[in-house]
């Protein structure tokens, strides 16, 4: 059986493509998500998607999640550096996560410096646009089949 990967995007990426580009890229959630699927195709692993702008969607989501996925791929957005809900809702589950964001949040503000849910992760890959989520996937595919 294909192992089952959620990736859950926070909120404001259903703006990718035309929220500061310049930071963010021109590609949309659905090319983004497009291009994830087939990484995951070509690894054996199925995917599911979810976006919310709302933080107890992501919450519950996570709480799902736990029930049938073999790993989670978040990027929080703005979340990440004020969420303690979401943080708690990945410590309480034993799920693997991976956080990843499309900007070097350590180039950027202060503020998105710290992370509240990288110590409940089991990894942090930010920087590297889409690659972030590919390169995620890719970790997910490996650790998962080994």
């Amino acid at each position: 059986m294909a192992k089952q990967l959620l990736v859950i995007h926070g909120p404001n990426l259903n703006l990718l493509g035309q929220r500061e580009t310049s930071i963010y890229g021109s590609k949309t959630l659905d090319d983004i998500n497009h291009n994830i699927s087939a990484k995951a195709d070509s690894l054996a692993v199925s995917v599911d998607f979810f976006q919310s702008n709302n933080e107890s969607d992501l919450v519950d989501k996570i709480q799902e999640a736990a029930q049938h996925c073999d790993g989670i791929i978040i990027n929080a957005a703005a979340y990440t550096h004020t969420s303690v809900a979401i943080r708690d809702a990945i410590a309480a589950i034993n799920t693997p996560v991976i956080e990843v964001h499309l900007s070097n949040v350590h180039q950027r503000e202060e503020f998105r410096h710290h992370s509240y849910i990288a110590p409940v992760c089991i990894g942090q890959i930010t920087g590297f646009g889409e690659d972030s989520y590919l390169l995620a996937v890719e970790a997910f595919a490996s650790k998962l089949n080994s």
